[in-house]
């Protein structure tokens, strides 16, 4: 899979490639505490946390690594004033599908995911903001401590943050939720939009308003 600018190396990660159309993880050693499994062929596929009203006419999903910089500033530039015009006036359901390109980006999304429904953009949006912030010196150690942070700050306990980034069962379907759509949508780099089944790759926001406002 194409990595656009990833601001982490690969050694001691678990790395995601694409092979003969389907992706598979490489798990490697980890010195904290913090679980990185590869998928399960039975591993539950977790639904969508959509944003945006149901009936919107218009639907948009983006493909993102929370350790992908293009995909941070697509957040900020692109995401920002899309919530505002569209998503927050009725006129585009927004769905956000995490792209794991490493171990620390599924650490991420474990995060984000272990908040639940209500509050996952908000933090999904947190680990974008600060994405240089987290992964500072790109040490397991560094990322892992800084990720605790930012689910303490989100409202979880420490219990909670232990027994998410440790519930291998959950990661499995992380994993294999990930597999199935990126295989599906034909997804090769982030960030990817579908849009109404159509795929694009990243753009700015003029072009992107181009697209909803023709299917508008």
């Amino acid at each position: 899979m194409t990595r656009r600018s990833l601001l982490l190396g690969l050694a001691g990660a678990a790395v995601v490639a694409v092979a003969g159309g389907w992706i598979a993880t490489r798990q490697s050693g980890s010195q904290t505490g913090f679980a990185t499994p590869a998928a399960a062929a039975d591993a539950e596929i977790l639904p969508d946390i959509p944003m945006g009203s149901a009936d919107a006419p218009i639907t948009v999903i983006e493909y993102a690594s929370y350790t992908c910089p293009h995909c941070a500033t697509f957040h900020k530039d692109v995401f920002a004033p899309l919530k505002r015009d569209y998503i927050d006036t009725g006129k585009v359901k927004f769905i956000h599908r995490e792209v794991y390109f490493d171990k620390f980006g599924l650490w991420a999304g474990t995060i984000a995911g272990c908040v639940g429904a209500p509050k996952y953009h908000a933090v999904s949006g947190m680990l974008y903001d600060t994405q240089k912030e987290w992964i500072g010196d790109a040490k397991e150690a560094t990322i892992a401590d800084n990720l605790r942070k930012i689910g303490l700050k989100a409202g979880l306990s420490k219990e909670q943050i232990d027994a998410c980034m440790n519930d291998q069962a959950r990661m499995q379907s992380m994993v294999a939720t990930f597999q199935k759509h990126a295989t599906d949508d034909a997804i090769d780099a982030t960030p990817t939009l579908v849009i109404d089944g159509q795929k694009y790759s990243n753009m700015s926001y003029a072009d992107l308003k181009k697209i909803l406002d023709a299917k508008l």
